[in-house]
């Protein structure tokens, strides 16, 4: 299993110094959200991606729904170059709390899917260079002679992990085309509640059914350790890791409001000094 910690917000500057501490405290993967209007996620990558040599850097989630994916798809190759083929890209249809409505971006959830998947489609596309050309539903692409940058240093692509709703099998279709699922999971109520073990361990089983790419599909669970009880979060991880999880995102999205504070930012550094859970 691998671990990353996720900076719940702050500036491009503070995303470089908490990287920078990442790195050093032995964490596998550093990532940013990506919000409707606030701090450029990829602009704070760039930052830790200048100060840091081995760790991965991602996005999660960027909503692919309310951006051009020619777009995203320079700024994932640009900085894939940048950092020596360290990126991943996390992918879903985004929380509409985060102000999709009060900026006009489309909020029915079958257009959303629909972009998501046109989105993607294009994405890879581009990332293969050019000719490329498109046409869907709500895209239309004709291959350009305009200089493009330069392909991802990773091959085949840089790796993508979609948020999955298990166990939905039109969002589980979309999820097994590419490398990896956060998987989220609803009540009868539809309330969105934790992960557990065993969930995970469906899921695994799911994969490993469906395609040949088992072997080096992710299973990604997020959640909080505190880090000062080794005994404890050993205990919890290891139970994921052993149903088939690959990495464990250490999340505390309860500061993103207060990422503006000194003891809010004082707590996510303190946090990732502590460094990952030790299987």
């Amino acid at each position: 299993m691998k671990f990353g910690t996720v900076l719940p917000g702050g500036s491009a500057r503070f995303a470089s110094e908490a990287a920078a501490l990442a790195e050093s405290a032995g964490w596998d993967g550093f990532f940013v959200w990506e919000p409707v209007w606030g701090v450029d996620a990829w602009v704070s990558l760039t930052a830790a991606a200048m100060v840091t040599q081995r760790i991965r850097l991602g996005t999660m989630v960027s909503p692919l729904s309310r951006m051009r994916p020619w777009k995203v798809a320079s700024e994932t190759a640009t900085l894939d170059q940048l950092s020596n083929g360290r990126v991943i890209l996390s992918v879903g249809l985004g929380a509409l709390d985060t102000g999709f409505d009060a900026f006009g971006e489309v909020t029915d959830r079958k257009t959303r899917a629909e972009l998501l998947d046109e989105s993607l489609d294009i994405l890879t596309g581009l990332w293969k260079g050019q000719p490329f050309s498109y046409k869907g539903k709500h895209y239309h692409i004709q291959p350009t002679e305009f200089i493009p940058p330069p392909q991802p240093v990773q091959t085949p692509r840089i790796p993508i992990w979609v948020v999955g709703l298990w166990p939905n099998s039109k969002s589980m279709d979309r999820v097994l085309k590419y490398d990896g699922i956060l998987p989220a999971k609803r009540n009868q109520r539809r309330e969105f509640v934790d992960m557990t073990p065993e969930d995970v361990q469906e899921i695994r089983q799911f994969v490993n059914e469906q395609t040949s790419r088992s072997d080096t599909f992710d299973i990604v669970v997020e959640g909080q350790t505190p880090g000062n009880d080794p005994a404890a979060e050993t205990d919890r991880v290891r139970n994921f890791a052993a149903a088939g999880a690959t990495w464990w995102i250490e999340a505390n999205w309860e500061l993103s409001e207060k990422m503006h504070q000194a003891a809010a930012m004082d707590a996510v550094l303190g946090r990732i000094r502590l460094g990952p859970p030790q299987l």
